[in-house]
């Protein structure tokens, strides 16, 4: 029996880069920078940095909706491959591969996040707004989905 699960919670530390195979199957490139549950002598926090690779339809998606500076979760495996460089040497990358990304903020505070500016807005009600156009984030925000936030 063999297990190869990991489960990622950080910021994206650059946009995706989006691409096609031949096939029309949609690949994207990205970087997460995930916490360390503890401080260093100094006291300050450090961050571990890692390379995500997602395909398909979460690759468009990703590409489409988050971006540097977006927190996000993200279920995948680890995977190594091996390749030499313009050296010569020798080179063992080790990546994720991700199954699912999950968008952890609306977007209009990923805007705030990666601005560091303005007031979040993204807890609006307006009286029209029906239930169904609604959801609660983690920190019990009520805030308004309208379609063109959604992934799908």
């Amino acid at each position: 029996m063999s297990l190869n699960n990991v489960t990622l919670i950080g910021r994206l530390t650059r946009d995706w880069e989006l691409r096609y195979t031949p096939s029309g199957y949609g690949v994207a490139n990205g970087g997460i920078a995930v916490n360390r549950p503890f401080k260093n002598q100094h006291g300050e926090n450090e961050a571990d940095f890692f390379n995500v690779t997602v395909w398909r339809k979460q690759a468009e998606n990703a590409a489409s909706y988050t971006g540097k500076g977006s927190l996000v979760a993200i279920d995948g495996r680890l995977q190594s491959r091996r390749y030499e460089n313009k050296h010569g040497q020798n080179v063992t990358a080790i990546e994720v591969v991700a199954e699912s990304v999950q968008f952890l903020e609306p977007k209009s505070q990923q805007r705030q996040s990666n601005n560091e500016a303005g007031a979040n807005d993204a807890g609006a009600n307006d009286a029209g707004t029906n239930d169904a156009t609604q959801a609660l984030y983690g920190d019990g925000q009520q805030v308004e989905i309208n379609d063109e936030d959604l992934p799908f």
